[in-house]
C-alpha cells in the first residue's frame, strides 16, 4: 500500500479498481432484486457459452453443430463423462485435446 494511503483506498474485489468505484458497484448489486441478480448470472453464463462455442468453431471450422456441442460438453464435463453420456461422442476422436 502506498505511503499515506488508507486501507479503504484499495478495492477488495479487484486490485485495478478504485475502492470508491467498487463500493458503488457493490451498492448497485445490493439494490438488485433476486430476479435481477439471477438475470445477470444467466446472461453472463450465456455469453461465456457463446464465446466458448465461437472458439470451438474457430478451431474446428468444418465441425457440425453436434460436434461443436460435444466439444463444449467435453470442456465443461470432461471427455470421459461426455463419452459415457453421448455414444456418438466416440466419433470425435480428439475430445481430450479440445
Amino acid at each position: 500500500m502506498p505511503a499515506g494511503a488508507s486501507p479503504h483506498d484499495s478495492a477488495i474485489l479487484s486490485s485495478d479498481t478504485d475502492a470508491a468505484v467498487e463500493r458503488r458497484q457493490i451498492d448497485a448489486w445490493r439494490r438488485q432484486s433476486p430476479i435481477e441478480k439471477l438475470q445477470v448470472v444467466s446472461e453472463t453464463t450465456q455469453a461465456v457459452l457463446n464465446l466458448s462455442l465461437a472458439g470451438i468453431r474457430l478451431r474446428h471450422p468444418m465441425a457440425s453443430d453436434r460436434e461443436c456441442f460435444l466439444r463444449l460438453a467435453s470442456i465443461m464435463l470432461g471427455a470421459d463423462v461426455v463419452r459415457a453420456m453421448y455414444p456418438d461422442a466416440a466419433l470425435v476422436t480428439d475430445l481430450d485435446h479440445r
